[in-house]
C-alpha cells in the first residue's frame, strides 16, 4: 500500500467568513473556508480546494486583475502570495496587525490594505523574481477609527477608503497637486462600502444604518495634475537617490477639515443626493454591498438575510429578495454582471444568483453544527454525512457538491451507512428513530422505532441489506429490524453500558457490538440472534470495526489502545498503544497541562484500509494516525489542521494572554463582529445580548476509507477532508534496473515490440510513458498484447486504466483494453479477488461515471429524435380542408421549416434513415 496521501479537497463546508471573489472570466467563485480557500467552478460544476492553509481563519482575499495572483490574509495579519496558475505559495508576509480588506489596482501595479486606522499601498509583485514581493510604497493617515473598505478608480489614479468613524477618504496613488485629502461625511454610522463611478471620480458611500450618499466631483480623472518639482536639479538628484537606494516608504496625512484657503483650486466633492433603504426593525442593518460599474448595478445585503438590487444613480429598485434568515456577510458580482454571489457566515451558505432570470446557479450549504459521521457508497462516488443539526447530506466526490439534503431527523444524527446496493442510506439519530432514505426518489421510505423512546448512538446494516441494527444509548439494548417489512425483529440485551459502536462482518451474518461496559459481544444473526462470544476488554470500548475480509476485529478503548481480535476463536492477536501518537493540545481554559489532559483522550473512530493491511485511527486530536496492523507500528501521522482559530491546537498556552487576573481568552472580545455587543455595559440596548464568540475544539469524529483504496475521508471540526493518492508527485518504480530508460521504451515501440515496451514502462512507472506505450498499441492487437502480459502486471494495468478513464478522451480504446484484459485473465484474477477488490472497484467507479453521462446524452438525443419524428408525422397528415391530391402535389414538407435537416445525414450516421435504437 502506498502512503503518498495528500490533502485533495474540502467538502461539507462551502463558506465560513471573509470576502467572496469571482475569477476574471466570471465562471468561478473563490470562497474562503476556515483557513483554506475553495474554488467553485460554476461552468464545469466542480469544486477544488487549494493545497494551502493559513495559520488563522482567512479574513480577506485579493485577486490581481489578470487572475494569476491572489493575496490571502488571515485574522492574525499573516499573508500568503498565491499563484492560482500553479496553485502554490510564492511568498509569506506579515502585516503586523489585523487587516480588514485588500484590493489590487485595476492596472495591477499596486495594491492597498486597510489596517487599523491607516491604509498602506504596496508595489504589487510582478512576473519577475524578487527578493521581497511586498514593497511598501505609501502609508495614508486620516481616519480616526478602523478602516473597513477600499475601491479604486478605473485608471488606478485614486482610491477611496471607508472607516468606522463614518467618514470616507479619497487618496491619490500619486502626488496630485490639486487633490487634497479630507473626509467626506454625511453618514450616521460606520461605512460598509464605497464605490467609484466608471471613468469618474464620482463616489457612492454606504453606511451600516442603510444610507447611500451620492458624491459628485467637479474634476474629471484626467484633470488631476502631478505635483511640480521644486527644481530640475533637485528632481534629478531625487531620481538618482531613488535609483541608488530603491523606493522608500512615504507617509501621507490627511485633514478632516482643511482650511478654506487650502481648498481653492482643488478637487471638490459635493453631495448630490442621499437615499435610505427600507429598514425592518432596528437590527436590520446593512452588512455587505457590491457594485458593478459597467451595468450600474448596486447589490446590498442586510442582517436579516434580505438583499436589494438597485440601478444607480437613479436608485431605482430592480427587485428585493431574501436568501436566508441570517446576515449576508459578503457579496460579489462577476465580470459580466449576470451572476451575484452571496455568503452567509451564520449558516455557512454560498449562493450564486442570476438576477435577470431570477434563478440559482449555485446553492450550497454545509452542516450548521459539526459533522459526526460519514459513509462511502460502495462505488466510491458518493459520501453521506450526518451532523448535529439533524441533517443528512449526500456529496458527489467528483464534483465536490452536495446534491441532496434530508431533514427528516429532529435531533442530531449519530450514524450513517450505505447498503450494499449503494442507493439506500440508513441513519440513526438521538430523536429515537432510524431512517432509510432512497437515492432514486430522494425520499424517506422507512422509519424504524423502538417500543419505548430511546436515543440511538450507532447504526449498522448487514451485507445483504436486509437487517438493520441500532444501539441504544440509554437502555443499553440493540434493536434489530427488517428492511423489507420495517418490523422490529428482536431486541438484544446483555450489555451493561451504552452501546458505542456496531459493525457487521462483511462475510458472515455476525454482528459485533461495543459498549462502555468493557466488552465487545458477537451476535449470530442466523442462529436466533444468540451471543456467540463475549470479548473482555481492559477499558471502555469506543469503536469497533471488521477487516474487509471479516477475519479480524479492531476495537478502540478509552485507555488509548487499539486491540485486534480473531472473531472466530475470540483470541486477541495484538494491540497498539496510541496515547503518545494522539498528541492532544491544551485548551485555552484548561487548568491542567496537555500532558495530563491526554490521559482522558482516546481514539474514537477506526477504519481499515481497503486492502486490510493498515488501520486509520482518529479522535480528540488534530492528528490522524495510520498503523500497520501486522507490524503494529505507526506508518504515518497526518495533521488535519494548523488553524489556530480552533481550540486545543497548541500544546502550551500563549503566555502573552496570561495576566494576573486570569486568561484573556475569558473575555468575549469578538462578539461584536457578529452583531453582538463588544462590552456589555449597563443600559446598552444595541446588539444581540445572547451573542457569544467561542472557539470550537479540533477533533476527528469519523474516518472512512474509499472502497477504491485511492482516498480516505475524515469528518472534522474544519469540515469533510478528503486525502487522496497524489499521482503527480509520486515516483514509485517497480523492479527498476539500469536497462530501463525512456529511450529504450520508445525504441521498443518503434520496433513494434509492444509487450516489452509496456513492461518496461510499468517498471519505470512514469504516467506519460505508460500512456504513450498503451496508446501506441493498434486496436486490433490489443487482445494479443493483453493476453501476453504477466499476471503481476495485470493489476497495475487495470489501476492505470481506471485512473485514465477520469482524464482521457479515448473512451472506446480504454474500454477495449479493459475488456480484453478481464477476458484473458479473469479466472486468475478471481483467485486473488480480495487483494484486487480496490482496483476493480476503482475501475467500476470510473466506467460507471462515463456510463451515466453517456446514457443521459443518449436519452436526450432519443427524445429529440422522437419529438422531431412526431412533429413531421403531424405535419404530414392531410387536413380535411385540403383539396384531394394536394399532399402529393406539394411534396414533402420543407426541411428548413421543420428543422428535419438535422436528422438527415450520410448512410451509417444517426438520422440517416432506417430503424432507430
Amino acid at each position: 500500500m502506498k502512503f503518498a496521501y495528500r490533502f485533495s479537497n474540502l467538502l461539507g463546508t462551502v463558506y465560513r467568513c471573509g470576502n467572496l471573489n469571482f475569477t476574471r472570466d466570471g465562471n468561478s467563485v473563490i470562497s474562503p473556508v476556515g483557513n483554506r480557500v475553495t474554488v467553485f467552478d460554476l461552468k464545469n460544476n466542480k469544486s477544488d480546494t487549494l493545497p494551502l492553509a493559513t495559520r488563522y481563519n482567512v479574513k480577506c482575499v485579493g485577486l490581481s486583475p489578470d487572475g494569476r495572483l491572489a493575496i490571502i490574509i488571515d485574522e492574525g495579519g499573516d499573508a500568503l502570495l498565491v499563484s492560482l496558475v500553479c496553485r502554490s505559495v510564492l511568498h509569506h508576509f506579515h502585516f503586523k496587525g489585523a487587516v480588514h480588506s485588500v484590493s489590487f489596482s485595476p492596472d495591477g501595479r499596486k495594491f492597498v490594505v486597510t489596517k487599523g486606522n491607516i491604509a498602506q499601498m504596496y508595489h504589487a509583485p510582478g512576473r519577475k523574481r524578487e527578493f521581497n514581493a511586498f514593497i511598501l510604497d505609501k502609508t495614508y493617515f486620516g481616519p480616526y477609527d478602523e478602516t473597513t473598505c477600499i475601491d479604486w478608480t478605473d485608471d488606478s489614479r485614486c482610491f477611496a477608503v471607508g472607516s468606522k468613524d463614518m467618514s470616507t477618504w479619497v487618496f491619490g496613488a500619486e502626488r496630485w497637486d490639486n487633490l487634497i485629502y479630507y473626509a467626506l461625511g454625511g453618514h450616521k454610522d460606520a461605512i460598509v462600502a464605497c464605490f467609484f463611478e466608471s471613468s469618474s471620480l464620482d463616489l457612492y458611500t454606504l453606511s451600516q444604518d442603510g444610507a447611500l450618499c451620492v458624491w459628485q466631483c467637479d474634476t474629471p480623472p484626467k484633470g488631476l495634475r502631478l505635483k511640480a518639482p521644486t527644481g530640475w536639479k533637485a528632481d534629478l538628484l531625487q531620481r538618482e537617490e531613488e535609483d541608488a537606494e530603491g523606493e522608500e516608504e512615504t507617509t501621507i496625512r490627511g485633514k478632516a477639515a482643511p482650511a478654506p484657503e487650502e481648498q481653492r483650486g482643488k478637487v471638490k466633492y459635493s453631495r448630490l443626493a442621499k437615499y435610505f433603504f427600507n429598514k425592518e426593525g432596528d437590527f436590520n442593518h446593512l452588512t455587505a454591498a457590491a457594485y458593478h460599474k459597467k451595468v450600474h448595478l448596486l447589490v446590498t445585503g442586510f442582517a436579516s438575510g434580505i438583499f436589494h438590487l438597485h440601478e444607480l444613480p437613479e436608485f431605482s429598485l430592480i427587485h428585493s429578495l431574501s436568501v436566508s434568515d441570517q446576515r449576508v456577510a459578503s457579496i460579489a458580482i462577476n465580470s459580466s454582471g449576470d451572476w451575484i454571489a452571496f455568503g452567509c457566515s451564520g449558516l455557512g451558505q454560498l449562493l450564486v444568483w442570476e438576477w435577470q432570470s431570477e434563478s440559482y446557479v449555485l446553492k450550497q450549504q454545509g452542516h450548521f453544527n459539526s459533522m459526526v459521521s460519514l459513509a462511502y457508497s460502495p462505488d466510491g462516488q458518493r459520501i453521506a454525512t450526518g451532523g448535529d443539526d439533524g441533517k443528512v447530506k449526500v456529496w458527489n466526490t467528483l464534483s465536490g457538491f452536495c446534491f441532496i439534503t434530508f431533514t427528516e431527523h429532529s435531533s442530531g444524527v449519530t450514524g450513517v451507512t450505505f447498503t450494499s446496493t449503494g442507493y439506500v442510506i440508513v441513519t440513526s439519530s438521538m430523536d429515537g428513530t432510524v431512517r432509510a432514505f432512497d437515492l432514486h426518489r430522494y425520499r424517506n421510505f422507512r422509519t424504524f422505532t423502538s417500543p419505548r423512546p430511546t436515543q440511538f448512538s450507532c447504526v449498522a446494516v448487514d451485507s445483504s441489506g436486509e437487517i438493520v441494527s441500532a444501539g441504544a444509548q440509554d437502555s443499553f439494548e440493540i434493536f434489530i429490524w427488517s428492511m423489507q417489512t420495517g418490523r422490529l425483529l428482536d431486541v438484544l440485551s446483555g450489555h451493561e453500558g451504552p452501546i458505542s459502536g456496531l459493525c457487521f462482518n462483511p462475510m458472515k451474518s455476525i454482528l459485533a457490538s461495543a459498549s462502555w461496559d468493557k466488552t465487545v459481544r458477537l451476535w449470530d444473526m442466523v442462529d436466533s440472534w444468540r451471543t456467540t462470544e463475549t470479548l473482555a476488554l481492559t477499558s471502555d470500548a469506543l469503536a469497533v470495526t471488521f477487516r474487509p475480509d471479516g477475519a479480524e476485529l479492531a476495537v478502540a478503548t478509552l485507555n488509548s489502545q487499539i486491540t485486534f481480535w480473531d472473531p472466530e476463536n475470540a483470541v486477541q492477536t495484538g494491540s497498539i498503544e496510541g496515547r503518545h501518537d494522539l498528541k492532544t493540545g491544551r485548551k485555552e481554559l484548561d487548568k491542567i497541562t496537555a500532558k495530563h489532559s491526554a490521559k482522558g483522550k482516546a481514539f474514537t473512530t477506526l477504519c481499515y484500509s481497503a486492502d486490510g493491511q493498515s488501520i486509520l485511527a482518529g479522535g480528540m486530536s488534530k492528528f490522524v494516525c495510520i498503523y500497520h496492523v501486522k507490524e503494529q507500528i505507526l506508518r504515518k501521522k497526518f495533521e488535519i489542521s494548523c488553524n489556530l482559530s480552533l481550540d486545543a491546537m497548541e500544546e502550551f498556552l500563549n503566555r502573552r494572554k496570561m495576566t494576573e487576573f486570569g486568561n484573556l481568552a475569558l473575555i468575549d472580545q469578538d462578539a461584536a463582529e457578529e452583531g453582538g455587543i463588544a462590552i456589555p455595559l449597563p443600559g446598552v440596548k444595541k446588539g444581540d445580548m445572547s451573542s457569544r464568540h467561542f472557539k470550537p475544539e479540533i477533533r476527528v469524529t469519523s474516518l472512512r476509507f474509499s472502497p477504491t483504496g485511492r482516498c480516505w475521508a475524515a469528518t472534522t471540526t474544519e469540515g469533510l477532508l478528503i486525502y487522496s493518492l497524489d499521482a503527480r508527485m509520486l515516483f514509485d518504480p517497480f523492479e527498476l534496473d539500469t536497462s530501463v530508460t525512456p529511450g529504450r521504451i520508445r525504441a521498443a515501440l518503434r520496433q513494434r515490440d509492444f509487450t516489452r515496451a509496456i513492461l518496461m514502462a510499468f517498471r519505470l512507472n512514469e504516467r506519460k510513458l505508460l500512456q504513450e506505450a498503451l496508446e501506441s498499441v493498434p486496436w486490433d492487437e490489443i487482445e494479443v498484447v493483453s493476453s501476453s502480459l504477466p499476471d503481476l502486471y495485470v493489476e497495475k494495468v487495470l489501476e492505470f486504466l481506471a485512473s485514465s478513464f477520469e482524464v482521457s478522451r479515448h473512451l472506446e480504446f480504454y474500454l477495449l483494453w479493459t475488456q480484453k484484459l478481464l477476458v484473458a485473465h479473469g479466472q486468475k484474477l478471481k483467485s486473488r479477488a480480495g487483494k484486487l477488490l480496490p482496483a476493480v472497484q476503482f475501475l467500476q467507479k470510473s466506467i460507471q461515471r462515463h456510463w451515466e453521462d453517456i446514457s443521459k446524452l443518449c436519452d436526450w438525443n432519443r427524445y429529440n429524435v422522437q419529438y422531431a419524428l412526431a412533429v413531421s408525422k403531424q405535419r404530414g397528415v392531410k387536413r380535411p380542408s385540403d383539396p384531394p391530391g394536394s399532399e402529393d402535389e406539394a411534396g414533402p414538407p420543407d426541411d428548413d421549416e421543420d428543422g428535419l435537416h438535422l436528422l438527415r445525414g450520410r448512410p451509417g450516421e444517426v438520422g440517416a434513415g432506417g430503424p432507430l435504437p
